[in-house]
C-alpha cells in the first residue's frame, strides 16, 4: 500500500516531472515498486516518468467511486463525502 505522500509524488511525476526534487524519500518506494523510472530526455539529462504500472495505478484510483465507498477488499467501510 502506498502512503498519501507516495500517491502525491506519483501524481507529480505524471503532471510535473521536471518540478520534483530527486531527493524525495517517496521516490525510493516508487522506484522499488517500479511505478516510476528515469528516462533519457536530452543528451546527458534524464527525467522521471511513470511506468506502465504507475499509469495503470493512477487510472485505477481515478475510477474509484468514493461516494459509494470502497469495495469490501478495502475494509468495506463507507467513506464520508463532505
Amino acid at each position: 500500500m502506498l502512503s498519501p505522500h507516495e500517491f502525491a509524488t506519483l501524481m507529480l511525476v505524471r503532471h510535473s516531472p521536471d518540478q520534483i526534487d530527486m531527493n524525495r524519500e517517496e521516490l525510493d518506494t516508487l522506484f522499488e515498486r517500479q511505478l516510476v523510472a528515469l528516462e533519457q530526455w536530452k543528451e546527458g539529462h534524464r527525467k522521471l516518468a511513470l511506468t506502465t504500472a504507475g499509469r495503470s495505478l493512477l487510472e485505477a484510483v481515478g475510477r474509484l467511486d468514493f461516494g459509494a465507498g470502497l469495495p469490501d477488499s478495502f475494509g468495506g467501510d463507507r467513506l464520508a463525502v463532505g
